[in-house]
């Protein structure tokens, strides 16, 4: 596994990405591998984890899960 190589190639697909959301999504998972490898978050960042979550409900930044399985398929053939 040359690890520079996938590095670069994750840089010039990142850079491509027009997608907002698909661009949080990244965000979020970064995050959340941090979290991981440190303690355990606080409840006061629990909550607003929580509070932010329901914000993109109620604002409609939602898919179902048939228009997630569509927006997979594309991926895959980019």
């Amino acid at each position: 596994m040359d690890l520079q190589a996938d590095l670069k190639w994750i840089q010039q697909e990142l850079s491509n990405v027009k997608d907002p959301i698909f661009i949080e999504a990244i965000k979020n998972m970064l995050k959340y591998r941090k979290k991981v490898s440190s303690e355990r978050i606080s409840i006061e960042e629990y909550n607003a984890e929580i509070d932010a979550s329901i914000s993109q409900i109620e604002s409609g930044q939602t898919y179902t899960h048939e228009q997630m399985g569509e927006r997979i398929k594309q991926w895959g053939k980019q």
